[in-house]
């Protein structure tokens, strides 16, 4: 007998650019190289448009503790730096873009 499909499972939901471009950059941010270095460059793809693009950059930028530096090729360096001991501790239970993640799961957009 051949199972049939509920609705749940015929309705799935494809991810937003925004959304792709917000999994991307985080699992970028939350690399162990990213995340040792404290740094990480962002580069734009052709997939990206403008909105999802413009969205992703002002919410990082209103991060505190994130520098960004913009560069020729349109790629993004982000640098963030740790205050003192207790903020590595803190680092090592929660990444660093974990406000950006919540964020951007939360945009009306």
């Amino acid at each position: 007998m051949a199972k049939q499909k509920t609705p749940k499972q015929s309705e799935r939901r494809e991810l937003t650019g925004l959304e792709k471009l917000g999994l991307r950059v985080s699992a970028m941010i939350n690399s162990p190289k990213a995340q040792a270095e404290h740094c990480v460059t962002v580069h734009r793809l052709d997939t990206d448009s403008d909105e999802a693009w413009n969205a992703v950059i002002e919410l990082l930028a209103e991060e505190d503790g994130i520098d960004m530096t913009f560069n020729d090729d349109g790629s993004v360096k982000l640098r963030w730096h740790l205050e003192s001991e207790n903020d590595q501790q803190a680092e090592e239970l929660a990444p660093v873009d974990e406000m950006v993640v919540q964020n951007l799961a939360e945009a009306p957009f």
